[in-house]
């Protein structure tokens, strides 16, 4: 019943209606799995320290996580998206998208399943990202696709930056962190393991229950992105005309136009104009003539005004990244402006999908936590974590992990937390302090994360596109 209505709305047949529903369901699977396998990174401190009960902590976990997903706005499910070349891939065949979306999808919920059924910490967002790596590799090595573009390499390698650079930073900054405790705090009941059976003080026990809070809060609002953006894949995949733009105002539209023309006058009217300056004219040129012919009923208009944008998008990033080009603050002000407008419409995310990512990835919050929970508790360092140190490790992962989706970057809330529990063991008793098996297991999943997720979902992509044919 609910295919054919999709059918009716849509235009889908059943048996496509029938694909659509089941990879909605698996991305909300993915997302599920996503929750109980990063629920630990915020329990566990205040578990091990006693702050709160394991079955409240899952629950408030749960509830911030929605929360955060709720409110964390879509750069980061941008960022995932622009990962692939959407605009290429959806002019594909309906089987070869299916078969790319499909092998991304179960590639990391393989990889998350194993590595939670083993109880290693594993990056969640290492794993996602590794599959749309390994399927876009593929896809540009495909006959079908003409252009040989699979993967945005520029968004790949501020993605890989992100997730390389935010362990080391969750490490270092938790030494510090534990060194400025120690300078000023003068009750040294906070750095002490917490007595068996004993709850910490209040004081203590709000500091903890507030860092658990931010961590499952931000992690909300990173990694329910990730899903975000995943679900975004599959409705372009289905249905591109339906979801290409985001209510399409052609007014508005040539008063930002006019805007940008307006703030590049004064170059081209230079002695030189720059390439920059003529390839962001010719895009606006474009974009104004597919305006004027646009019919809101033609879906296939749509898809060309949403290629158009993204064009000019790049056109006008690349003109803002040279600052020799236009050099007056209030021109680069206006076109970033305008360029922020123009974006709004080809960059969104139906309320529905946000929700649906919000439930999915709460829910898996309260469950299947208990594995990875033991894992940063008990095994990453050779003693009982003390209040200073479930602190100090949430504190600075909360840091990190806002400051990363402030800059629409997916980070790993798994290495950063991880890396934090480890810099504050180090700061209290040096590397002797850290269990060399677990440091091992943790950095060995992080080394083989991306190799075996972009190895397994290219693999499957090729399987399933031969099988489609």
């Amino acid at each position: 019943m609910v295919s054919l209505t999709l059918g009716l709305i849509f235009g889908l047949e059943t048996s496509m209606g029938l694909l659509l529903i089941t990879c909605i369901a698996i991305v909300c699977i993915f997302e599920f799995i996503n929750g109980f396998h990063d629920t630990a990174n915020a329990v566990a401190t205040v578990i091990y320290t006693r702050s709160l009960p394991p079955q409240a902590a899952v629950v408030w976990s749960g509830l911030c996580n929605f929360a955060g997903v709720m409110t964390g706005g879509i750069a980061v499910a941008v960022g995932i998206m622009n990962l692939l070349p959407i605009d290429i891939l959806i002019e594909q065949t309906v089987s070869l998208k299916i078969a790319l979306v499909l092998a991304a999808l179960f590639s990391a919920i393989i990889w998350n399943l194993a590595t939670w059924y083993v109880g290693i910490p594993c990056s969640s967002s290492h794993t996602l990202i590794g599959s749309l790596l390994g399927v876009g590799l593929v896809f540009s090595y495909l006959p079908e696709n003409v252009t040989g573009v699979g993967v945005n390499w520029t968004k790949a390698k501020d993605i890989g930056s992100s997730l390389l650079l935010s362990p080391l930073f969750g490490f270092s900054m938790a030494i510090v962190l534990m060194f400025i405790l120690r300078s000023f705090i003068q009750d040294k009941t906070i750095f002490k393991e917490p007595a068996p059976d004993g709850k910490p003080p209040r004081w203590i026990q709000a500091i903890l229950i507030t860092t658990c809070s931010l961590v499952s809060f931000f992690h909300g609002s990173n990694d329910g992105q990730k899903g975000v953006g995943l679900m975004m894949i599959v409705l372009m995949t289905f249905l591109p005309m339906q979801f290409a733009l985001k209510s399409f105002e052609p007014e508005a539209t040539m008063k930002s136009l006019a805007v940008i023309e307006q703030s590049m006058q004064t170059y081209t009217q230079s002695g030189q104009i720059s390439s920059e300056v003529l390839s962001t004219q010719d895009a606006v040129k474009k974009l104004k003539e597919d305006i004027v012919a646009f019919d809101d009923t033609n879906t296939k208009q749509k898809f060309t005004i949403r290629k158009r944008i993204n064009i000019l998008a790049k056109n006008v990033q690349a003109l803002l990244d040279e600052p020799s080009v236009i050099t007056a603050t209030a021109d680069r002000s206006a076109i970033k402006k305008q360029l922020s407008l123009l974006k709004a419409y080809t960059d969104f995310a139906p309320m529905w999908v946000i929700l649906l990512i919000s439930l999915s990835l709460g829910l898996g919050t309260m469950i299947g936590w208990k594995r990875i929970v033991v894992t940063i508790g008990e095994k990453i360092g050779k003693n009982h974590m003390t209040y200073a140190q479930g602190a100090t490790a949430e504190l600075i992962a909360a840091f990190t992990i806002a400051l990363s989706t402030n800059f629409g970057l997916p980070v790993s809330t798994t290495h950063v937390l991880s890396s934090g529990v480890a810099g504050a063991m180090v700061a209290s008793k040096g590397v002797k302090n850290l269990q060399k098996g677990t440091i091992g297991n943790i950095a060995l999943a992080w080394v083989l994360t991306l190799p075996v997720t972009i190895i397994l979902s290219g693999a499957l992509f090729y399987l399933f596109h031969l099988l489609a044919k």
